[in-house]
């Protein structure tokens, strides 16, 4: 077969495979990737930082931190929460004078409507043969009966100044005093943040060698190695942790720390949030999707 048979491009279908191919050349339509291993965090990183913890703190719900990073979180977000209760209240204040400034403008409107009323109210008996000259004497002048315009009347000019419409100021909500989790998005308290206790692979390596080194921590019971794959607890008396197949099979018999021999209950045994591996992951998804232009036939 000719170099021309295999790459034939006579064919009446449009495949596939040919679209695809066309769609990601062009850069039209949805874009779609798998992320890999390197776009998951290990389990041992902190969710903000993204780097391996030297003083890890866990939330309530499992979500792993730096210490000193999650408590410059919470104190910039007590900051942006009074900044924005600061603006909500002189938003109030603005709203209350002027209202206040209004019932006080209505007021006055209802008195002078009361004075106008009692002005126009007749003192001398009106001569009921003049009535009729009265009404017509100031439409002689007019062939066309057309009514005359009131002096009040509005001007229809939509680009006079006294009738542009004014852009009115956004209306702030109350803002809410609550820190929320980064992850979660559940209310967080630094009195709820508990310290971990990881069990290093080996005491005499150094740190230098602990972060090349792809297993760094063991189970604190059972030795077992941990990693993204492996799912994993923490107990809140002590901060250690170990293995969810160590907390179903020993911890959950007696309800008892193995470590200190501390009374356990369902509250102080605190699910750890895992990143994934390249293949599958825990609460991750691994697919990346980006909106592009559609190409129109």
């Amino acid at each position: 077969m000719t170099r021309h048979g295999k790459n034939c491009t006579a064919g009446a279908v449009y495949t596939y495979h040919e679209k695809r191919k066309d769609t990601a050349a062009s850069g039209y339509g949805t874009q779609s990737i798998r992320l890999g291993k390197d776009a998951i965090k290990d389990f041992d990183c902190c969710c903000l930082s993204l780097q391996p913890c030297k003083d890890p703190v866990v939330t309530p719900d499992g979500f792993l931190y730096e210490k000193q990073a999650i408590l410059e979180y919470i104190l910039h977000q007590k900051t942006e929460i009074a900044k924005k209760m600061k603006a909500y209240e002189k938003q109030k204040r603005a709203q209350k004078s002027s209202s206040e400034l209004e019932s006080s403008s209505e007021e006055r409107q209802r008195v002078e409507r009361f004075k106008t009323r009692e002005n126009s109210i007749v003192s001398k008996p009106i001569n009921p043969f003049r009535l009729g000259q009265a009404d017509t004497g100031g439409d002689e002048g007019r062939s066309d009966g057309a009514p005359a315009a009131s002096s009040n009347q509005s001007l229809p000019s939509f680009w006079v100044p006294c009738l542009t419409p004014e852009a009115k100021a956004t209306q702030l909500k109350k803002p809410s005093k609550a820190v929320l989790c980064p992850m979660s998005g559940r209310p967080i308290k630094m009195n709820e943040l508990v310290d971990v206790r990881f069990t290093p692979l080996d005491a005499s390596l150094s740190r230098v060698a602990l972060l090349a080194h792809q297993d760094r921590y063991v189970c604190a019971v059972t030795k077992d190695m941990l990693g993204n794959s492996v799912p994993c607890a923490v107990l809140r008396p002590t901060g250690s942790v170990v293995t969810q197949e160590c907390v179903e099979k020993l911890i959950k018999i007696d309800m008892m720390d193995p470590i200190h021999g501390d009374k356990l209950s369902d509250r102080d045994i605190i699910p750890l949030q895992r990143g994934g591996t390249g293949f599958a992951a825990s609460g991750v998804d691994l697919h990346a999707k980006e909106a592009r232009p559609v190409m129109q036939v």
